[in-house]
């Protein structure tokens, strides 16, 4: 048996994956959260000044938009976390990649090219969550007996 054997049983990858998912979790939760935050706090004329888009469009709207972003951001984390519905953690990470793939095409059609790798990461994190979290390690209720 050799030495590269012995260091990539199952056990250490499925931890090297797990660590990997909690750490995009973490990311993806930061990220839509502080997002969520500034479009829900912050005037809409100083949003615009980072986001022009944000100018554009009725303050409601953006808020909405705020409210989503800290709900995907805070379901892709939490659930999972406190292990109250860890389901949800799944439903977070596709809500999140369905928004994010509604920005592509929202920035793609204004000319907003820049934007675009951004939400391609989002996409691509996200969708690892959703995959890691759905079909590969799971989080279990604290209620289901594991």
């Amino acid at each position: 048996m050799s030495a590269s054997t012995v260091l990539r049983t199952p056990r250490t990858e499925s931890r090297a994956l797990n660590i990997s998912l909690w750490a995009a979790q973490i990311f993806i939760a930061v990220s839509f959260c502080s997002g969520g935050l500034m479009k829900l706090a912050m005037p809409i004329h100083q949003l615009a000044g980072i986001w022009p888009w944000a100018g554009e469009l009725s303050a409601a709207f953006v808020r909405l938009l705020g409210v989503i972003d800290f709900a995907g951001g805070a379901g892709v984390l939490l659930p999972a976390l406190t292990r109250v519905k860890p389901g949800l953690t799944v439903l977070a990470a596709l809500g999140c990649v369905l928004l994010q793939l509604c920005a592509l095409v929202f920035h793609g059609s204004r000319g907003e090219f820049a934007a675009l790798p951004v939400n391609v990461v989002f996409i691509a994190v996200c969708g690892f969550i959703l995959w890691g979290r759905w079909k590969r390690i799971p989080i279990h209720s604290r209620t289901s007996g594991r």
